[in-house]
């Protein structure tokens, strides 16, 4: 289960409003904000990919400025791998990586 620390940033004036529309998310966890526009969240999900596609979805907001990741936690999703248990969609990280 991956788990990733995310710094948001958004126009101040937007700050409320993305902060409650993430905290509504149900992998995402609002940790903080500042009054410079930045929101400090974790996302953790059950794959990478699925984390993948959140911060997709986000980077399409009109509203969001920037989505950076300052930590990411993925060893359990690593041994299911190498287990056999979960194999990533490469396929889909090239098509986000060209869009």
């Amino acid at each position: 289960m991956p788990i990733g620390g995310f710094v948001i940033t958004v126009a101040p004036e937007e700050i409320d409003t993305v902060e409650a529309e993430l905290s509504g998310r149900d992998a995402c966890e609002v940790h903080g904000t500042d009054d410079k526009g930045n929101i400090v969240a974790v996302l953790d999900t059950e794959t990478s990919d699925a984390m993948d596609d959140i911060v997709h979805e986000l980077e399409q907001d009109a509203r969001i400025l920037s989505v950076g990741l300052a930590y990411l936690h993925a060893e359990d999703e690593v041994e299911k791998i190498i287990r056999g248990e979960l194999t990533p969609d490469l396929r889909k990280r090239r098509r986000n990586e060209s869009s």
